[in-house]
């Protein structure tokens, strides 16, 4: 029996996935398989490359540089996020990725991208984060504030525009029990984007990511009712923020930053127990036997 675990994104609020992950590390929590999108993507490969730590560290370096995330960049290249920067200095120089553990752990690992000619879902497998890396740019890539990233020869933007919460995928990818992190608190329900907005962004050249991006809150609001159901029936623990904190999608402040960590890490906690029960006994194996390799912080 296959468990899988699925990562919503959310830009700065998957600081809360960045701390439920660094306990699922020291607890030795592993899985058959991973699925990501948009921050859940960009932060969860940590968790194969077993860097604990790392992903509140880097943004709370480099997040209040206004050459990295902000308006300047925003301006200079049509990015809120400086790709060269954020996707090339910090994990090859600044504070370096672990490409080779993470190649090595041998689990599954997936990147939920939009193509915007066509407006649907596509599931990459990430072998090599660095290899990879215009993957899980598109992946991250938010909509108003990116531009479309070229992989091959098609264009990609954030996942969550066509699969917010990728938990049916991996069902029908034979993962039968999942764990599920979310980014929003257990009520919260999207609302629409302005429709003028996405037509004058998108509607003349890539008409279906407008539609997708115009009708993303009923998508949205659907999954969220359907994952409910599979958690009442038991095939899935769910793990949302139990505590509020108000952060930005583009968060600069590091002391906001380490709440909503703070508060991953205590939800995680809370639900150890709860998780371990889930979880098949050969699934709940140590880090160690799995090949995940050691915990770098």
């Amino acid at each position: 029996m296959k468990t899988g675990l699925v990562l919503e994104g959310g830009a700065m609020r998957g600081m809360y996935t960045a701390g439920v992950l660094d306990v699922f590390m020291e607890e030795g929590i592993t899985f058959d398989g991973i699925i990501g999108v948009s921050a859940g993507a960009l932060f969860g490969v940590n968790y194969l490359s077993r860097q604990a730590g790392r992903v509140l560290r880097y943004n709370k370096r480099f997040n209040a540089d206004p050459n990295y995330l902000g308006l300047r960049p925003l301006f200079r290249t049509g990015n809120i996020v400086d790709t060269d920067y954020a996707y090339r200095r910090v994990p090859h120089k600044l504070d370096v990725f672990d490409d080779e553990t993470y190649k090595s752990s041998d689990v599954p690992f997936y990147a939920v991208v939009t193509n915007i000619k066509t407006g649907k879902p596509e599931y990459i497998k990430i072998d090599s984060v660095y290899e990879q890396m215009d993957v899980l740019r598109a992946s991250g890539s938010m909509p108003f504030v990116s531009r479309p990233v070229k992989v091959g020869r098609k264009l990609y933007m954030d996942g969550a525009i066509a699969d917010s919460i990728p938990f049916e995928k991996f069902l029908d990818m034979g993962y039968e029990r999942l764990v599920v992190v979310l980014t929003k608190p257990d009520g919260y329900r999207k609302k629409p984007v302005p429709a003028p907005l996405a037509k004058a962004f998108y509607g003349r050249m890539y008409p279906k990511f407008e539609e997708r991006i115009k009708e993303r809150h009923e998508m949205y609001n659907g999954t969220i009712r359907r994952l409910k159901k599979l958690e009442a029936e038991g095939g899935a623990v769910v793990l949302r923020p139990g505590t509020h904190v108000k952060i930005s999608r583009v968060e600069k402040n590091p002391e906001k930053l380490q709440a909503l960590y703070d508060v991953g890490v205590k939800d995680a906690r809370d639900a150890m127990g709860r998780i371990r029960a889930f979880m098949p006994e050969p699934d709940a194996l140590t880090a160690d036997s799995r090949g995940y390799g050691e915990i770098r912080k």
